[in-house]
């Protein structure tokens, strides 16, 4: 029967080990099918076929096929916005290209400094004798913005045009937290630093209401300023601050008060739409479907139109998403592989590195990194440029002090100098249920921190003197950065959010302008001619099995997580919640009676670090999940 259950364990382990090589064969596979990129289209004379089908993005995100599997549900589809602006500008140069054909029924939206970049690629095309005609069911702000810059807006009978402005209701917690006795201990540098207000406040502060009201006005005046000039006639404020009215007039029919308000040309469905694009680009000889019109789409168009490489490199690196320590991204901004894709860039012959940041920020551990690797190509004596997207806030603009020219949208979201940090304990709440903690400590930081059952002076005296010497290295870089003392960096910190027109009246940017300008910029202080030069995006030519293999390894660490104090004492505090759980498991398990020591070190560390290890997070752990399963 040894013999025997031996082969038999053998042939178990051998069917799994082909079952996993087989899943991840199949994975594998899946995943570079969605991530591949097209073969050269044809490109047909007639229009440019832009349908977005999800959101504009800085950076897209590669699919996980195990997770689209898992939830039955297709990913919303990104587009890179330098994509459809670089197909735009290319279409308006291309005698085969007739018109612009945009369908924005599905599209989700992006940031206001792209659908800026996009719209004035559109008046690029237009400007080449060459209309535009747009069609939706329904516009939002967004791809209201894009249409605006239309020669022709079409809106569905059904549909009509619904604009809310920036802005909107925050949740807080205070209150619940509160009911359930959850301490939600805070520590903060900024007066204005109002990402911890839900967890202390049941509604905004006077200061944060104050900075909101005024960046948020910002960007909604950019928003109805960039309409109002590309369509004159539009009835913004009608269609925004007196609805009740603005309806009634029309009967309560949404596409005809668009009309009314001037924000849509003509009504019609979708093929009425496409039989005027028709008229304009011709017919579609390869098929009889009502309302088709010869066209390429976007795919297509981008695979037959590959940016140039002629020339001297540019590098950029793209900072976009919240920055945490570990290799997150593309489409989060991961420090190990910004700092790899930077640093591996040192040996190549770059003239200039332009570092774009769309990022609201992240870990400090995480922004200083990246900081530290730009340096290092600053020391080689090129070049350093920063074009800031729609947000390049906290870490996003720690990042960018190296910059020696930082270049912003008036739309761009910035400032946020402040650092903070929240830890939860649940002391109160677990003493309401009999639960509590005791022990003898040799120094005032053993056994901290101790989230269940609260935390010492000293280790709360620890925790704010590492924000307040963060802030401190925060603000001086600020001052190092932007040539001004550090009293006034301070004033113009306090975690304080500020919209780019501000934030270049204040010093902290030094234009206004996009990515192509800070090239541009680049260009000239390398001494590169026009033409002569070409933008090398750091990463964009990643092959697939790199990132499917970081796929399946899965995060060393959450991809929000750091490395500092606060890290230090939140992986403790997750070791000491996973030996709660492992101590209740091992109550209700009844494994007899055991011959241990509860109070050894060595068998206490295993036990906390068990549930830890065992909650991978990637493929191959959940593969194993699977199977275990």
């Amino acid at each position: 029967m040894g013999f025997a259950g031996k082969v038999w364990r053998l042939l178990v382990g051998i069917k799994d080990a082909l079952a996993l090589l087989f899943l991840l064969l199949f994975f594998a596979a899946l995943f570079a099918v969605l991530s591949a990129r097209p073969n050269k289209g044809i490109v047909r004379e007639g229009a440019l076929l832009i349908e977005l089908d999800g959101s504009v993005v800085e950076e897209v995100a590669p699919i996980d096929p195990l997770a689209m599997l898992l939830s039955q549900a297709v990913p919303t589809r990104q587009y890179a916005a330098r994509d459809v602006v670089r197909a735009i500008d290319a279409a308006a140069g291309d005698a085969r290209v007739k018109a612009l054909a945009l369908d924005l029924t599905t599209f989700l939206g992006g940031g206001q400094v792209h659908m800026q970049a996009i719209a004035e690629a559109i008046d690029r095309f237009r400007a080449a004798r060459k209309p535009v005609l747009t069609y939706a069911v329904a516009y939002s702000d967004d791809s209201m913005m894009l249409a605006a810059h239309a020669s022709e807006v079409w809106v569905d009978p059904m549909g009509g045009v619904a604009l809310t402005g920036p802005g909107g209701s925050n949740i807080y917690y205070a209150g619940l937290l509160e009911r359930f006795k959850v301490n939600a201990r805070v520590f903060r540098v900024g007066t204005f630093k109002s990402a911890v207000e839900p967890y202390l406040l049941s509604g905004m502060s006077p200061e944060a209401r104050e900075n909101a009201e005024a960046y948020l006005g910002a960007l909604w005046s950019e928003w109805q300023a960039n309409v109002k000039l590309a369509r004159p006639a539009a009835n913004i404020e009608l269609a925004t601050q007196r609805i009740p009215e603005w309806l009634a007039a029309s009967g309560g029919d949404l596409a005809r008060a668009a009309l009314a308000a001037g924000l849509a040309d003509k009504l019609g469905t979708r093929v009425e739409w496409g039989a005027r694009v028709a008229e304009i680009a011709g017919r579609d000889t390869w098929t009889r479907e009502p309302g088709a019109f010869a066209a390429t789409d976007l795919d297509a168009w981008l695979a037959d139109h590959e940016p140039s490489d002629a020339g001297a490199a540019i590098g950029v690196i793209t900072i976009a998403g919240e920055i945490g320590d570990g290799e997150a991204g593309p489409g989060s901004a991961g420090a190990e592989r910004i700092v790899r894709l930077l640093d591996e860039a040192l040996a190549r012959d770059l003239k200039a590195l332009v570092v774009r940041v769309d990022s609201p920020g992240g870990t400090v551990t995480g922004s200083e990194s990246i900081r530290r690797a730009i340096l290092r190509h600053k020391a080689r004596g090129i070049p350093i440029a920063v074009s800031m997207g729609n947000v390049a806030a906290s870490g996003g603009y720690w990042v960018a002090t190296p910059g020696q020219r930082i270049f912003a949208e008036p739309e761009t979201i910035t400032g946020s100098i402040g650092i903070f940090g929240v830890v939860p304990t649940f002391e109160d709440a677990l003493a309401d249920w009999g639960v509590t903690s005791d022990g003898v400590r040799t120094t005032p930081l053993s056994g901290q921190p101790d989230v269940l059952g609260g935390f010492t002076p000293e280790t709360e005296a620890i925790l704010q003197a590492t924000v307040e010497s963060g802030y401190r290295r925060f603000v001086g870089l600020v001052a190092q950065s932007r040539k001004m003392t550090p009293a006034r960096a301070d004033e113009l910190g306090q975690g304080r959010v500020w919209d780019g027109g501000s934030a270049r009246q204040l010093g902290l940017v030094d234009q206004f302008g996009g990515l192509d300008d800070a090239l541009a910029w680049a260009a000239a202080q390398a001494k590169l001619e026009n033409g002569a030069w070409h933008a090398e995006y750091l990463g964009a030519g990643d092959t697939q099995l790199p990132m499917l293999w970081r796929m399946i390894q899965g995060q060393r660490t959450m991809p929000g997580a750091g490395s500092d104090v606060f890290a230090l004492f939140a992986r403790a505090q997750n070791a000491r919640l996973a030996q709660a759980v492992g101590d209740l498991e091992a109550l209700f398990e009844v494994r007899g009676m055991q011959a241990r020591c509860l109070e050894c070190p060595a068998a206490e560390a295993p036990a906390a670090r068990a549930p830890l290890e065992a909650a991978g997070t990637g493929l191959l752990a959940r593969l194993a999940g699977l199977l275990r399963d």
